[in-house]
């Protein structure tokens, strides 16, 4: 088996069934499987790939809403492909991101994780690659502190501003929305871990994949469009601190991250 898709679904049954579709398009003439791994699973999800995948995707369902790196996790555990693609169901493939990803792997020995070129519906650039978090980042991104001199200086070096967003890259740590892997680097840096229930899980397993000896790259000749839910920032500044619960799931889980690599 040559690719293993894991796609990530929370109560998200139409956006699922493009993605899918992506993918099947994507996926002319290439050797893969598809794992939909379904958090709080509903019926609905059940329906669009009953009726419309019968046979080419398998599910794994949890009950329970089990977070991000529990799903992807469940996925990896079934997983035979020599490479491996993590989604979230909000994402719709390019035709030919799967043959580009593939081909950068196969000539780059060394790359352990790829994520391609992440666009918006209007076609400007999504951030999904960044440098590590500093404490102090979590704390400019949520509040006013952020639009001081001190705070814009310090997102832009996090954001990458100061990088051609159109050039391969070596870089520190991907966003989880899609991620391509080798499975040899996989099995020698072990899964997400589930400590995070939500944020953060990518930045840790990147970091872990750095350690490991693997490199960490973005790749924007494969783009993918993402349609993305900011749900974690709604209103901005300290009303999100205080209001927001994906805001505080952000924070408990950067606590964890810095005390992890303390």
């Amino acid at each position: 088996m040559k690719l293993s898709i894991i796609v990530t679904n929370y109560k998200t049954p139409d956006l699922l069934k493009l993605c899918l579709e992506s993918i099947k398009q994507a996926g002319i003439g290439l050797d893969y499987e598809i794992f939909v791994v379904d958090s709080e699973a509903q019926e609905e999800t059940e329906d669009v790939i009953k009726e419309y995948f019968a046979g080419s995707v398998s599910l794994i369902s949890f009950k329970e809403n089990a977070g991000y790196a529990r799903l992807v996790n469940a996925g990896l555990a079934k997983a035979r492909g020599q490479y491996i693609l993590v989604l979230n169901a909000d994402m719709i493939l390019f035709k030919d991101s799967l043959e580009k990803m593939l081909q950068y792997m196969e000539k780059n020995s060394k790359a352990g994780m790829l994520g391609p070129q992440l666009l918006n519906f209007n076609g400007s650039i999504q951030d999904s690659c960044f440098r590590f978090y500093r404490p102090m980042t979590i704390l400019y991104r949520r509040t006013f502190l952020g639009r001081t001199e001190k705070g814009k200086a310090d997102l832009a070096g996090f954001l990458m501003k100061d990088f051609n967003h159109q050039t391969i890259k070596e870089i520190d740590w991907l966003l989880g929305a899609a991620l391509f892997i080798r499975a040899q680097a996989f099995k020698e840096v072990g899964p997400m871990d589930e400590r995070y229930f939500l944020y953060f899980e990518d930045v840790d397993w990147c970091r872990r994949f750095h350690r490991a000896g693997w490199q960490v790259i973005y790749f924007p000749e494969a783009k993918m469009h993402h349609y993305h839910g900011r749900v974690s920032k709604k209103d901005g500044g300290v009303k999100d601190v205080f209001f927001n619960k994906y805001a505080w799931i952000h924070i408990a889980s950067g606590i964890k991250y810095f005390w992890k690599y303390r």
